[in-house]
């Protein structure tokens, strides 16, 4: 993982899923565009996301990492 921070992202690889609770969960690997962490695949999951694998292949991200944890918020 990388270290704390806000990086410029896109969704190179999309995978629908099921967490063990039962909720709808979306594995995305994303590409950080920038920085000394450039090139970087960086794999996450995520809740609450609208489409398919496909259409969400390509977007554009904001990857945040505060404490370890790392959250997503791709461009609508």
């Amino acid at each position: 993982m990388v270290e704390d921070g806000s990086y410029d992202a896109l969704v190179v690889d999309a995978a629908s899923g099921v967490a063990d609770d039962g909720t709808a969960v979306m594995h995305l690997e994303l590409t950080i565009l920038g920085g000394p962490h450039k090139g970087e695949i960086v794999a996450v999951s995520a809740t609450g996301l609208r489409g398919t694998e496909i259409d969400l292949l390509g977007i554009p991200a904001t990857l945040t990492v505060a404490g370890g944890t790392p959250s997503v918020r791709l461009e609508p």
